[in-house]
């Protein structure tokens, strides 16, 4: 039994490698040998890409062509200097012998074209063109240098090379155009990548959609969680960023090919996602017929001779037939094996050689003509969308999008109680948000709804004026009725909840026109309001100024929280405020404003491309002051994206887009360039908008670390703390103070642990002079006291003061007595020998004893304050010298002893504290 499984195994694996077998040598390249237009011959591949092909393709007569085409590849090979032609469809042509016109014009400019006859070059299938045979013409035409020289070297290589390949038929009998087909020309370079640039794009705005919604989810106090959110990257602004750089084709302009293919990057933001299922099935609803397999039309039509064309082929025949004696002289007998064999397959065929998958489709029923990015269907086309399914397709992307919302939501809600449950967080762990997180689920729809709104008006007007069928002509007037009444009616109903219980102010004012410097070195000249200047900047002379009107509510309660402090507005339309300045809180309702004009301009102006135009630069440069001067954010990173940012590159791109108007005429070289100019400043937009990403994720993350007392990156502890004191002061809405600037020169040294003494008045010491004491009558001290008094106390003129040695000093003697600390030695009588020293003391100063004795002869008078009762916090003691006159002797002063004494104790507090600060540093 064992043998026989061990038998079977043998087989099955046997036959699996013989079903491979055919495939790996179906997967051999073939290669050829074949000379460029430069001269080099080298080994070329069948199955490689040529330097120009062609994409979709259409009918160039409007449907009206008496073929029905389902292939049409043409293509130009630079390494073999080569041009295949392939062509597939029917016909209801009985009997009809034709002649081909194949051009090629890029950028404006014919820069090919050939006049081929079928039967000349072996297209059996069309020579003569009935219906009893299909149509299957294959061709290889080999050029020279001089019929491709009109093709620039730059078109190999350019992203989305802007040109067309075209193919005209015409009948010889009646000489008359009876079938025209028109392809995009590719180069394999493109700036459309929805696949990989949007996937990048959606995974950042996640990131900054999970650091906003954690930002206002983490915490307890209401206010508090406010303030951090407003700080972190708004995605109302993140999404209005990338629907303007979308929907800036929906002006009505010939673009460059360049533009929709990199505004084809962020359709996803406008609820413009490319599915070919969910275009299929909404075709039939909004009126779209048409066989999506073929281009043409078997039917009578007008035909167009397009003028001296006629002539032009009819007189070519002679060099018609050069060309196929030509054809047949240089090309290889393996070139011809190839045409007949690539004229018998039909599918694509990844197994076999010979086959190409570089080839177009036929374009989707209601798609412009390829090769035409005219107005915003031309930017749909790029997309695979037509113009009259855009709405539909937007209403039920954003469907979807609410459906993940609320999923998002309640998952998120039930998934913590589990892990609560488990115990594998905290039983707080974003409590606020587990009690309340139906509120949190109405307001994130509330807010996907605003967010959405700016593209839904648009479509909504786009759909009005492409004028499709009833039925979603009728749903875009419902949906922007319901946007309009319900967004908006929100919008007021906020203002008049605050609003309700304050009074309308109309106060005279006015505008002043200040000199500034930007960068610190620009002068520039800015307007500011006199009730916006504070009481020291009124003295400045302004340039200029004109009377204004302030118009504001005063509140009829002084005492009522301001609007970041209430609770139960945060609730209720913290989705619309929460992110502006407490002055700034309404500018929710200014931005709703804002957009709807936008809308209105983009999707209603389509019939008007010079209105249209003209008046979006004009609001765009409106809008961009005001808010700029409003400057709205609380958030320094919202301040930057939305004013700044997005503002200058709204103007830049309106304004540069005016060149493309069709009354300039400009040249499609030049359109192009200027398209790659707005494709560098939306590119810089959209980079900042990473970075901006990046930055908040790491402030929303030390904004969820707010209540921990370390940060676990060291690094960032200090920028954490400076994030914190920036969040306090611009809730505050107050102008920060400036930043001091710090001198030059060396800084006190901290290493030994002693803190800097605040700075207070202080005093300073020039001279000190020894007075006895009752403890210094002994003979061992009267030498040292009388040295000491004839050293430095005797003079009258400051000297610095010399200080003995600690272990010696008289302080120190008296500091080792046993009296307490505060205490002082009294004198109990006086002796002559304190006579005769006052005598000589005077003597030594007879000036100031002079005018003591003069003015207050018998009095106390005061020469200097009582440092020592300064010091000791006591009241103020004027008594420092005592003078006297006693009847038959002169007059006498005698020092009271508690400057000395004040002076000792302040020198030991002093030094105390040095050895504090020598004791905690060791």
């Amino acid at each position: 039994m064992l043998h026989y499984l061990r038998l079977n195994s043998l087989i099955l694996l046997t036959l699996r490698g013989l079903t491979l077998l055919p495939t790996t040598c179906a997967k051999d390249t073939h290669y050829i040998s074949g000379t460029s237009l430069d001269g080099i011959t080298t080994r070329l591949a069948l199955d490689r890409t040529p330097a120009l092909y062609t994409g979709d393709f259409g009918d160039c007569l409007g449907g009206q062509s008496l073929l029905n085409v389902t292939k049409f590849d043409a293509a130009f090979y630079y390494d073999n200097s080569t041009i295949l032609f392939h062509l597939d469809g029917t016909t209801n042509i009985r009997n009809e012998s034709i002649m081909l016109y194949i051009s090629v014009e890029a950028y404006g400019e014919s820069r090919f074209s050939m006049t081929v006859n079928p039967c000349n070059v072996n297209i059996y299938s069309m020579c003569p063109l009935s219906t009893e045979q299909p149509v299957e013409a294959f061709a290889l035409f080999p050029i020279g240098p001089q019929q491709v020289s009109g093709i620039p070297q730059i078109a190999y290589e350019v992203p989305d090379i802007e040109g067309y390949a075209r193919i005209q038929i015409f009948a010889n009998s009646s000489q008359t155009e009876i079938g025209c087909f028109q392809a995009v020309m590719r180069n394999g370079n493109s700036f459309s990548q929805p696949k990989s640039v949007s996937a990048v794009l959606g995974i950042f705005t996640a990131v900054a959609i999970i650091a906003s919604f954690a930002t206002a989810a983490y915490g307890v106090s209401i206010p508090h969680m406010r303030s951090h959110y407003a700080h972190s990257l708004s995605i109302l602004v993140i999404f209005e960023t990338f629907q303007s750089i979308f929907f800036s084709g929906a002006l009505s302009l010939p673009w460059p090919s360049v533009l929709p293919a990199w505004w084809s990057n962020f359709a996803w933001a406008a609820g413009l996602i490319s599915s070919s299922n969910v275009v299929r099935s909404l075709d039939i609803f909004v009126g779209v017929s048409g066989n999506a397999s073929q281009v043409g039309g078997a039917g009578s039509t007008i035909i167009n001779n397009q003028g001296g064309l006629t002539q032009q082929i009819y007189g070519r025949s002679l060099m018609s037939n050069v060309t196929t004696q030509a054809f047949d002289k240089r090309v290889p007998e393996t070139v011809r094996d190839i045409v007949k064999a690539l004229a018998r397959r039909e599918p694509y065929n990844p197994n076999d050689p010979y086959d190409y998958n570089w080839n177009g489709d036929p374009v989707q029923p209601g798609m412009p003509l390829p090769g035409d990015w005219t107005g915003f269907a031309g930017e749909l086309a790029e997309l695979g969308i037509p113009g009259p399914n855009a709405f539909m397709v937007g209403i039920v992307w954003l469907l979807v999008a609410l459906g993940l919302v609320v999923i998002f939501i309640v998952a998120l809600k039930y998934s913590l109680e589990g892990l609560a449950k488990m115990r594998w967080i905290k039983q707080d762990r974003l409590e606020y948000f587990r009690f309340h997180w139906t509120g949190y689920l109405s307001v994130a729809i509330l807010r996907t709804l605003f967010l959405a709104f700016f593209s839904i008006a648009t479509l909504a007007m786009f759909q009005f004026s492409v004028r499709g069928s009833a039925g979603p002509t009728s749903i875009a007037a419902i949906v922007f009725v319901i946007f309009i009444l319900g967004i908006g009616g929100l919008v007021l109903y906020a203002l008049h909840f605050r609003l309700r219980f304050s009074t309308f102010s109309a106060d005279p004012d006015r505008i002043l026109l200040r000199t500034r410097k930007i960068f610190g070195r620009l002068p520039c000249v800015f307007p500011v309001r006199i009730s916006q200047l504070k009481e020291e900047e009124l003295g400045e002379k302004p340039v200029g100024s004109w009377p204004f009107i302030r118009c504001h509510f005063v509140d009829n309660d002084p005492n009522r929280k301001n609007i970041h402090q209430d609770e139960e507005y945060i609730k209720r339309f913290g989705w619309l405020s929460a992110r502006y300045r407490l002055s700034r809180w309404w500018f929710f309702a200014f931005w709703l404003a804002y957009q709807f004009v936008r809308a209105c301009f983009l999707g209603g102006g389509a019939g008007n491309p010079l209105a249209q135009v003209f008046g979006l630069f004009i609001v765009d440069i409106l809008a961009f002051v005001i808010i700029a001067a409003l400057n709205p954010y609380e958030g320094q990173r919202n301040t930057a994206l939305a004013v700044w940012l997005l503002g200058l590159t709204r103007v830049a791109t309106t304004g540069l887009s005016i060149a493309f108007l069709p009354d300039f005429n400009l040249s499609r070289i030049v359109a192009t360039v200027i398209g790659v100019i707005i494709i560098v400043i939306q590119g810089l937009l959209t980079i900042a908008v990473m970075i901006l990403i990046i930055i908040g994720g790491i402030s929303s993350w030390m904004s969820l670390s707010r209540n921990r007392e370390y940060f676990s990156s060291e690094m960032l502890e200090g920028v954490r703390i400076r994030y914190f004191e920036h969040i306090a002061q611009r809730a505050t809405d107050e102008t920060p103070p400036p930043k001091s600037k710090s001198k030059t020169g060396p800084k006190p040294d901290s290493s030994n642990g002693c803190p800097e003494l605040p700075k207070e008045p202080y005093f300073t010491v020039t001279s000190v002079r020894r007075a006895p004491k009752i403890e210094d009558e002994g003979d061992d001290y009267l030498p040292e006291i009388n040295s000491v008094d004839a050293a430095s106390g005797a003079t009258s003129t400051p000297s610095l003061m010399r200080r003995a040695g600690r272990s010696t000093s008289i302080s120190s003697r008296h500091s080792a007595s046993n009296l307490p600390r505060g205490a002082r030695v009294h004198r109990a009588s006086w002796s002559p020998r304190d006579f005769s020293q006052g005598e000589q003391l005077d003597q030594d100063r007879p000036t100031a004893l002079a005018q003591q004795t003069s003015d207050s002869s018998g009095h106390i008078g005061v020469n200097s304050p009582n440092i020592a009762a300064i010091l000791q916090g006591q009241p103020f003691a004027s008594n420092l010298q005592t003078v006297a006159t006693i009847t038959g002797s002169k007059p006498f002063t005698k020092e009271v002893p508690e400057v000395e004494s004040g002076l000792r104790e302040a020198e030991e507090i002093e030094k105390d504290a040095e050895n504090a600060c020598l004791e905690d540093s060791q």
